[in-house]
C-alpha cells in the first residue's frame, strides 16, 4: 500500500450535508477514507457537528461507513477554536474554562474517535485576544495543548494541530515551537497552504514554514488560495475568514503544492515510520477545497467541486512521481 492515503472532508461534497449524500459522494470519487465534521444523520435534528452525537448515533454513522466501504481518516473537531482567556475582543469566539473544556469537549472528541475507529483528531491552538501579540499567549497555549495531547495519548489517539489564521499557531514556525515544547508523540502538525496564503505569506515563505513543520508533520489539508496583488492581509494581521472567496484547486493557487509534495516525498519514509508507531495507517492528504466558499468553521465545494479538486490533486501527485491509491474494481 502506498504511504500516501487520500481522504476528504465529506461535508464539503454534500449540498444538504446528509449522511447518504456525503458517503455516496466520497465512495463515488474512489476514496476509501473521509474526515467527518458536520452531518445530518436523518434523526430530525438537522446538521450537527460530529461531537454532538450520542454513542447510539455514532454507531449508526459507523454502520453507514461500513455500508459504503469507507473509513474515517480523522475527526474534524473544533477543539482549540475557543478563546485562551475570557476577554471581550469584538469577536464571536467563545470562552470555556479549560478544566471544563478538557473534561467535556476533549473527552467527547476522544469518545467519537474511538467509536468511529480512527486514531486522529484534528484541532487548533486557541484564539488570543484580537489585536494582542500571539507570543504573549504562547506559554498558556502550550500548557493547555500539552494537557489535551496527554489526554489523547492516554487513549492511544493522536492530536493534529492545524495551522490557521487568527490563532496563536497561525504560522508554521509557531506550530513547530509548540510541537518542540509539548514534546509528546501524540502531537502532530497539520499543514494547510491556503491558510497561509490568506495571511499574505509568499510561496517561498510557505515552503520554508512547511520545512519547519516537517519534524512534527502528521498530515496535510489540501486546499489552495489565489493571492491577490492588493487587498490581502499582511503576515500576522487579522484575517476576515468569511470574506475569503478565491479558493482554487491545488494545481493553480499560490501555495506551490508541487514543491511542497516534492519536499514531502523526501521525508515520507521517516514520517511514515513515525506514524506507523502510533498505529496510523499512512500519511493522509485530506481534501478540504472550499471551491464554492469557506469560512471559520467549514466550507463547501459540492460533489462536482470535490471531483475537480481530487483530479487536480492526482495530477500534481503524478507530476511529482508520488504514488497514491484510489478504490479499484477488486475492492468493490
Amino acid at each position: 500500500m502506498p504511504d500516501i492515503l487520500l481522504s476528504g472532508f465529506a461535508d464539503e461534497a454534500a449540498p444538504e450535508k446528509t449522511i447518504d449524500q456525503q458517503f455516496s459522494a466520497m465512495a463515488a470519487l474512489g476514496l476509501q477514507y473521509l474526515s467527518i465534521r458536520f452531518v445530518d444523520i436523518g434523526t430530525g435534528n438537522g446538521v450537527q457537528n460530529v461531537l454532538e452525537f450520542s454513542p447510539a448515533e455514532l454507531q449508526l454513522i459507523r454502520k453507514q461507513l461500513d455500508h459504503y466501504g469507507l473509513n474515517i481518516a480523522s475527526i474534524g473537531s473544533p477543539i482549540g477554536k475557543v478563546k485562551i482567556t475570557d476577554v471581550e475582543d469584538g469577536t464571536k469566539n467563545r470562552f470555556v474554562p479549560f478544566d471544563q473544556y478538557l473534561a467535556e469537549d476533549v473527552r467527547k472528541a476522544i469518545e467519537v474517535a474511538e467509536l468511529l475507529e480512527t486514531r486522529l483528531i484534528r484541532g487548533f491552538s486557541f484564539y488570543h485576544p484580537r489585536g494582542s501579540d500571539h507570543q504573549d499567549w504562547l506559554n498558556p497555549a502550550i500548557d493547555q495543548l500539552g494537557q489535551i495531547v496527554e489526554t489523547c495519548g492516554d487513549h492511544g489517539l493522536t492530536f493534529g494541530l492545524e495551522v490557521e489564521a487568527n490563532l496563536i499557531g497561525h504560522h508554521g514556525s509557531v506550530l513547530a515551537e509548540i510541537h518542540r515544547q509539548v514534546n509528546h508523540p501524540a502531537l502532530v502538525l497539520i499543514f494547510d497552504g491556503a491558510n497561509l496564503v490568506t495571511q499574505g505569506f509568499s510561496e517561498a515563505e510557505i515552503h520554508s514554514q512547511f520545512c519547519e513543520m516537517l519534524p512534527g508533520l502528521g498530515w496535510l489539508h489540501v486546499k489552495d488560495y489565489l493571492s491577490a496583488e492588493t487587498a490581502q492581509a499582511q503576515p500576522g494581521e487579522y484575517v476576515d475568514e468569511e470574506a475569503l472567496h478565491r479558493f482554487v484547486p491545488c494545481d493553480r493557487g499560490s501555495t506551490g503544492h508541487a514543491g511542497i509534495f516534492r519536499e514531502l516525498a523526501q521525508h515520507l519514509p521517516t514520517i511514515s515510520q513515525r506514524l506507523a508507531a502510533r498505529d496510523i495507517p499512512g500519511f493522509f492528504l485530506d481534501l478540504e477545497p472550499h471551491l464554492r466558499g469557506g469560512g471559520q468553521f467549514g466550507g463547501y465545494s459540492g460533489p462536482d467541486g470535490m471531483g475537480v479538486a481530487l483530479r487536480c490533486l492526482c495530477d500534481v501527485l503524478n507530476e511529482c512521481g508520488i504514488e497514491f491509491q484510489l478504490k479499484s474494481f477488486e475492492a468493490l
